[in-house]
């Protein structure tokens, strides 16, 4: 059975956890940046890249992400963007930190893909603030934002506009994880996020987006 989700491992020790991962082994195929241009992607509904991945060499390889979305498809990509891959993307932006204040998670606007997530529960981790973002990305035009820090930083967004598919780009790290310790209402994001990505890839296909 073809999988829908593809997932480009860095090789880093967060990456390998998300491969041992069993609530994802159904869904995902996981494969070595490196071979990135090396296999078919066509039979895939989603493309996945995270935090520290070996962005100078998606940059050189960019034609294929770009092909991947403009085949009505969905990118997700969570980490700091420093180079020209990612269409429509611009470069991490560092969020100037005076307090953990600073860090505080809000919902700019209600989406599925964080329903029934608690702000705080994003904000903080084991009662320490700045896992979940510290910067942002200049949001492409007419893309739509989820979250934001206190001023108004985007910490998220959609973009419909920049190819013919779509792209979830976040500044933090890897959304399908779980945080260290209880049981938080973030651990619904994973399955929501691939929920959305689903229902999304199927919008696209029909062509019938709604924005």
């Amino acid at each position: 059975m073809t999988k829908d989700f593809i997932m480009l491992n860095s090789g880093a020790c967060f990456a390998q956890a998300r491969i041992k991962d069993q609530d994802y082994q159904e869904d995902f195929m996981f494969i070595d940046i490196y071979d990135f241009p090396k296999v078919d992607l066509k039979p895939y509904k989603c493309l996945v890249i995270n935090s520290f991945i070996d962005q100078e060499f998606l940059y050189e390889h960019r034609h294929l992400i770009r092909e991947f979305l403009d085949d009505r498809k969905v990118l997700i990509f969570t980490g700091n963007l420093f180079r020209d891959w990612l269409p429509g993307g611009s470069n991490f932006v560092p969020k100037q930190i005076n307090s953990f204040q600073d860090y505080v998670v809000s919902v700019h606007q209600p989406h599925p893909i964080f329903e029934g997530v608690l702000e705080d529960d994003m904000t903080y981790n084991k009662g320490v603030s700045g896992f979940f973002a510290r910067g942002h990305h200049p949001v492409p035009e007419g893309a739509e934002v989820l979250l934001t820090l206190p001023g108004g930083e985007p910490i998220n967004y959609i973009d419909r506009n920049s190819t013919k598919g779509t792209i979830f780009a976040h500044v933090g790290n890897d959304l399908f994880g779980k945080m260290n310790g209880s049981p938080k209402t973030t651990d619904r994001i994973g399955p929501q996020l691939m929920q959305w990505a689903r229902d999304e890839y199927t919008r696209l296909q029909e062509g019938c987006v709604q924005l």
